[in-house]
Parts: structure tokens; sequence; C-alpha cells
């Protein structure tokens, strides 16, 4: 592979590992498998039939869960543990495509664990926001959209390198721009989830309160 395209993979690779991480190792899997792509040695292993069944499993339990409001930001949640280390290790792994130096390498990793960290954050903190709608079909609409960005953003690395990394580069900008705006309405909505159940445990305090209060003028009548 040409330079930029190894270098559009690994930054396509960082960047869909943050959005679902099992998609892109089924993309980048099945590329490598039906020869379209040459992976890094030290990436071989995701053409491997058990890496692609492994991923597939998760990928299934990752659609539906991602699909149920709440759900998916628990899921989210833990998943920061897992996208993020293995986000950076992708990058790290499609940088090998260069023959470069071990330290050129860890800063591969640096960067694509922070994209990784970004387009994740992005994600997680949309869905917080997404679910304080009732209804869950804008749940669904965000889900299945994420899942057709990532084949196409990785299909979009390969073939068109140098449009991909111009729109990373503008993801990143609207990302720093977006990201004060996302963090005052996820404020927002934990103030609100907050006071749903404070006003829900007040209501059962004032209930039980009602309740005793009745219960001993009955006794003393």
């Amino acid at each position: 592979m040409d330079p930029i395209q190894v270098i559009s993979l690994t930054l396509g690779a960082a960047w869909a590992s943050g959005i679902n991480l099992y998609a892109a190792i089924l993309v980048l899997g099945y590329l490598g498998l039906s020869g379209d792509i040459t992976l890094p040695p030290g990436l071989e292993l995701l053409a491997n039939p058990l890496v692609l069944g492994a991923a597939g499993l998760m990928y299934a339990v990752e659609f539906f869960a991602d699909k149920v409001p709440g759900v998916d930001s628990v899921w989210d949640l833990l998943h920061t543990f897992v996208r993020i280390p293995a986000g950076a290790a992708l990058a790290a792994g499609m940088s090998q495509g260069l023959d470069i130096s071990q330290g050129a390498e860890f800063a591969a990793m640096l960067v694509g664990g922070g994209i990784t960290a970004a387009s994740h954050t992005a994600k997680a903190g949309s869905r917080v926001l997404i679910n304080t709608s009732p209804e869950p079909v804008s749940n669904w609409s965000a889900s299945i959209a994420e899942d057709l960005a990532v084949v196409g953003g990785l299909w979009a690395s390969l073939h068109h390198p140098w449009l991909f990394v111009a729109v990373m580069v503008l993801f990143l900008l609207l990302l720093i721009w977006l990201l004060p705006k996302l963090w005052r309405g996820l404020k927002g909505a934990l103030r609100s989830i907050g006071s749903f159940f404070s006003g829900g445990a007040s209501g059962l305090r004032t209930t039980s309160q009602g309740e005793t209060g009745k219960d001993s003028a009955e006794r003393t009548g």
C-alpha cells in the first residue's frame, strides 16, 4: 500500500474503533482475508477465522444492546476501557505498514488512542442526549447510522485516502467546537435525570409520612 493509504487506514481504524470496535475488526479482517489490503504483520491475526468469529459474535451482541435506550449508554461506559486501548493498538499495528521506527510506532499509538477517545466520546455523549427523548426511533436511527459510518469510513480510508484524511481533520475541528456544547447538554441531561429521581423519592417520602400520620390519627381516635 502507498504511505498515504497506510496513514489513512491508521486514522480510520482508530476513528472507527471508537464508534464500533467489533464492526471495525470485522471490516479490516474481511479486507485482509479477501486480499483487498495487505495487513501488516502485527494485524494479520484480524483475518483469522477465530478472530472474525469472536468479533462477529460481539458485534451481534452490541447490535441489539446499542438499540435499547439506557442500555446503550451503559454499554458505551463499559467499552471506554475496551475501545480506546484497542483503537490505539490497531493504529500502532496498522502503522507498521510504513516500516517505521519504534518511536514513530509509539507516536502512532498515542495519536490513534486520542482519535479513538474522541470518536468514542462523541458517540457516547450524543447517545446520552438522544436517550432523553422518550421515543426509540432516534436511538435506532443513530445506531444504524453509526454502523454504516464505520463500514463506509473504512472503505473510504482505503479507496479515497486523501479525501478521508481531509474529512478526519474536519471531524476533529468540529469535535473541538462541539465538545463544550456537548458537555453542557450532558450536564443538563444529568440534572434532569437527578431531579426526576429525587422528585420520585420525595414523593415516596411524603406518601409514607402521610400514611404514618393517618395511622397515628386512627389509633388516637
